[in-house]
């Protein structure tokens, strides 16, 4: 069971509103919007992608983690190394 089942339906709407807002931006680059607009729109969808990102990784910390220090320090020791890589492709992006 995925550590975000009990938040699905909110990250479900938040990823519809940012899928909403991606089909904005491609509607402002079809009708030659002005490149300042069209990069705050963009800047706006990479904050709201950043915002799911970030209650994933808080669901998996709280449960996918948790659950898995819990059952063995060997599983806790794996979730937490997946957890950090994670969070470093998140800091790269």
């Amino acid at each position: 069971m995925a550590g975000y089942s009990g938040a699905r339906a909110d990250h479900l709407r938040r990823l519809r509103r940012i899928e909403g807002q991606v089909r904005g931006i491609s509607r402002m680059v079809e009708e030659d919007t002005y490149c300042i607009d069209v990069l705050t729109q963009i800047a706006a969808a990479t904050r709201a992608l950043e915002a799911v990102s970030l209650g994933l990784l808080e669901d998996h910390l709280s449960h996918c983690v948790l659950d898995a220090a819990q059952s063995s320090e060997e599983e806790g020791r794996v979730k937490i190394r997946e957890a950090s890589a994670a969070i470093a492709r998140l800091v790269r992006s």
